[in-house]
């Protein structure tokens, strides 16, 4: 696997390109993603590259943008990012801290086409119930991550396990160029551990590789041990790691 497929500096953007947020915005090389106000990666301030101002006021001008929209400033940053060392110690400064380490895994594809898994260009209404199974609760996160699986670019599929006419797990992909990146992986709890996630993952690849893509990429968050071990059974390896820094 080439430097490139493991760059954040390449990564990122493909990645933000994905999982589109409702609204974006930027001020040079950072990248302002809202959206409900659940899934971190479309409620935050990537730092892909140098703002156009300086730290300061480019972090005033975050807070600002985020206020204006209801939702708490978040900024993702990458530990093997471009954003200078001034931008953490500005945001410690201003009380901010890191949460929810994330570990981006990439690695060739492994495809397994599976005929029992139902692949389509759109989410269905089984998507949500998985979503808000595994999530009890939360419809609002549900309906956050159904608008971006729509608003995903093409070329994309949608991959979902029926058992007993119900949907007990599902998956996504979209690729771009060499790279497919893999979202919202969902098994009902009253499945897990029966190989349907695994039976997806190959699935999904199966199709970028169909799409013409050579590398997967996704994120998982750094304390889900079982998901990270399914994903290095699928030839995955750690690439680098993020945080969301927020006040508390």
């Amino acid at each position: 696997m080439n430097a490139e497929a493991t760059d954040p500096q390449v990564l990122e953007p493909v990645a933000a390109r994905a999982w589109p947020a409702a609204e974006t915005a930027a001020i040079g090389g950072w990248r302002l993603h809202a959206s409900s106000g659940f899934s971190g990666r479309i409620n935050a301030c990537w730092p892909v590259a140098a703002p156009d101002r300086s730290i300061e006021a480019a972090i005033r001008f975050v807070e600002a943008w985020y206020a204006k929209r209801g939702l708490p400033p978040v900024f993702k940053i990458v530990d093997r990012g471009a954003e200078p060392a001034a931008l953490v110690s500005g945001l410690a400064a201003l009380g901010y801290r890191p949460r929810t380490e994330t570990v981006m895994m990439t690695g060739p594809l492994t495809p397994a086409a599976d005929e029992a898994v139902r692949l389509s260009e759109q989410p269905d209404d089984g998507f949500r119930a998985v979503f808000v199974a595994a999530n009890p609760g939360a419809a609002g996160d549900a309906d956050e991550r159904l608008s971006a699986l729509r608003q995903m670019p093409q070329p994309r599929a949608f991959a979902r396990v029926e058992l007993g006419g119900d949907t007990v797990g599902i998956g996504a992909c979209a690729s771009e160029g060499p790279f497919s990146g893999i979202f919202a992986m969902r098994t009902d709890p009253r499945h897990r551990r029966q190989g349907v996630a695994r039976r997806i993952v190959g699935a999904l690849m199966a199709a970028a590789a169909d799409a013409g893509a050579t590398n997967a990429y996704l994120q998982v968050e750094a304390d889900n041990t079982p998901a990270r071990r399914l994903y290095e059974e699928a030839g995955l390896t750690e690439a680098y790691r993020y945080r969301y820094w927020r006040r508390f």
